[in-house]
């Protein structure tokens, strides 16, 4: 009975090697194993082979081994050694491969996509899964870099089940990084497998407002999802969650200057907090309590905390003081987490430390944002002179180019006098003028010519008061340059209601709070039944006490997801990295004296 057993598994064995030696498989070619040889010893080997096919796998495993080690030059020049061609499929997809890693290393992800496009790519499902994960994960980070959101996310869903331990953990992470950083309106599963799953997990925890929704809205995901992988494992940034919502917060520290030249400040920021906090109390929430300290009498920042702590403080909200908000940011550490109503200079401060602030650097770059979606390239510029012009400047110069934008003409504002000259220089008018004149000249008679103006200026980035604004409109037009559209920050609008002044501004786009532009807000109403000065310009301080408050509760949840947004007063706030918060803001026009509010485009 044995001897028939073994003769039996022989008869298997034999059957399944033959199955083997004639499947796809051999076909595919054999794949470079990691080898005992130094790279100039692999080289050497491939020099001296007999077989094409043989040089070929060796160099292969030479252009491998110093991408290992680090050496991506040396790595390159080896395969481009390799004659592509001549390699079976799996092996163009080991070539492939690696010649994608190399334009990573390089920071060029469109060569690695276009890399990863070879044709034997079709065959990498029947490689060992080994393979597949390397060109899997390679493939995700240059979708990633290519701003291919959801591609890099389903191709690591697809890599998921091939890994374990640490590389698992690591790669569920990235999953959940890389679906919680789409716009919510891109949220939309069409599909009820994985990816399905990651979706609507993201717009579940996006759409619940506060911390006790999305941990409800989590709560009935997993119910509902009970074998998703983000069920079994909840990824890290939701976890942190679920540990903010068990520590509600009970005292705020509420530090604003309520002397000097900041008190008219601190007072609008103040009574914004405050009408945010008596709104929640309306709600039926249970907001936390308010504890006021003084800025302006500050003698030591470590005295405060020491006070605030024994107060029984879980958050600071202020100071405003830039002096003040600069010390915190070089500090090591705080004793109580803070949200500074104001940005130090440095990058990062310290862990505890958050800054947020109505930042014309903000509103430089949402202006750079929306005339990328609104389809333009070419900009000319019109600051102030000065150090706040030179800030706006660098932070809408930055953000454009980065993004493809150029910059073709940048005039630095001052005197209305010098305006008229100084437009007419950014248009070139004064050299059509002077062609006009040499013409005239030569023909000796009188030509009528137009100056004709440059026509590669698309539209006018323009940080300037309502004052400045009010003349170099209508100059625009004198200077037959009235058709090119005019992007400003809100600096250009009083909000005074003046429509004489409006008129002189006709056609200027600009970006503005939510608070100012729109005047049905049920808590906007209240406030500025309270306080008529909140719908004019000061409205803007008003609308930030407002979201400093609302802000709060929150720090912790837009940290633990980084790409989420709270819907503000003083526009969409997100945070950076470096936990300063920041706004993207709604858009108005200048119509016929009026100011009409312009669709929204997404983010």
């Amino acid at each position: 009975m044995i001897a028939c057993l073994r003769l039996f598994s022989a008869l298997c064995l034999a059957a399944l090697l033959a199955a083997c030696a004639s499947s796809p498989s051999s076909s595919l070619g054999e794949l470079p194993r990691t080898p005992d040889a130094s790279i100039e010893q692999l080289l050497e080997q491939a020099a001296q082979s007999k077989t094409p096919d043989k040089a070929a796998l060796l160099r292969l495993s030479a252009a491998d081994l110093a991408y290992r080690q680090g050496n991506a030059g040396q790595s390159a020049q080896i395969l481009q050694q390799v004659p592509m061609e001549q390699l079976k499929p799996g092996q163009q997809v080991f070539a492939s491969t690696l010649a994608a890693e190399l334009a990573m290393v390089r920071n060029q992800p469109k060569a690695a996509l276009t890399a990863l496009s070879h044709p034997s790519l079709q065959r990498l499902s029947e490689l060992p899964a080994e393979q597949q994960v390397r060109t899997g994960t390679v493939h995700a980070r240059a979708l990633e870099a290519d701003g291919q959101t959801l591609a890099a996310a389903r191709e690591r869903i697809f890599i998921a089940p091939m890994l374990s331990d640490q590389a698992a953990s690591k790669n569920h992470e990235a999953i959940w990084t890389l679906i919680a950083s789409l716009p919510t309106d891109q949220l939309q599963p069409t599909t009820d497998d994985d990816l399905g799953g990651w979706i609507t997990l993201a717009r579940a925890v996006k759409t619940a407002g506060t911390l006790e929704q999305q941990q409800a809205a989590i709560d009935n995901w997993r119910a509902n999802n009970p074998k998703h992988p983000a069920a079994i494992q909840l990824p890290l940034p939701l976890t942190k969650l679920k540990d903010l919502a068990s520590q509600p917060l009970s005292k705020i520290a509420l530090l604003l200057p309520q002397d000097g030249p900041l008190a008219s400040v601190g007072k609008a920021l103040r009574e914004g907090f405050l009408a945010a906090h008596y709104q929640a109390q309306q709600a039926g929430q249970k907001p936390p309590s308010i504890e006021f300290y003084d800025s302006s009498r500050l003698n030591s920042l470590d005295e405060f905390y020491r006070k605030a702590q024994a107060d029984g403080v879980q958050l600071v909200v202020g100071p405003l003081e830039k002096p003040l908000v600069k010390q915190l940011s070089a500090r090591p550490q705080l004793p109580i987490t803070t949200l500074a109503l104001n940005y130090s200079e440095g990058e990062q401060g310290p862990a505890q430390l958050f800054q947020f602030g109505l930042a014309a650097e903000d509103e430089a770059r949402e202006v750079s944002r929306r005339a990328r979606a609104d389809g333009l390239h070419r900009a000319a510029i019109m600051v102030p002179k000065g150090e706040w012009g030179d800030r706006v400047l660098r932070a809408f110069s930055q953000d454009w180019q980065a993004n493809g934008g150029s910059i073709v003409a940048t005039e630095r504002v001052d005197q209305p006098v010098q305006l008229a000259q100084q437009i007419a220089d950014m248009f070139q008018l004064r050299q059509s003028e002077g062609r006009a004149k040499s013409l005239q000249n030569t023909v000796g008679s009188q030509v009528a010519a137009q100056p004709s103006r440059r026509q590669d200026i698309e539209f006018i980035f323009l940080a300037a008061t309502p004052q400045q604004a009010q003349q170099i409109k209508p100059t625009l037009n004198f200077q037959y340059a009235g058709d090119v559209p005019v992007y400003a920050t809100s600096h250009v609008f009083s909000a005074s209601g003046d429509q004489n002044q409006y008129n002189d501004m006709n056609g200027i786009r600009f970006c503005e709070t939510p608070w100012l532009l729109d005047a049905n807000d049920p808590l906007r109403k209240q406030v500025t039944a309270q306080w008529p000065q909140a719908a004019g310009s000061l409205g803007r301080l008003y609308a930030m006490g407002v979201d400093a408050y609302r802000l709060a509760p929150r720090l912790g949840q837009l940290k633990a997801l980084p790409d989420s947004r709270i819907e503000g007063q003083s526009g969409s706030l997100g945070m950076t990295q470096n936990q300063r918060v920041v706004r993207q803001l709604p858009w108005a026009e200048f119509v016929n004296g009026q100011v009409q509010r312009l669709p929204d485009t997404s983010h």
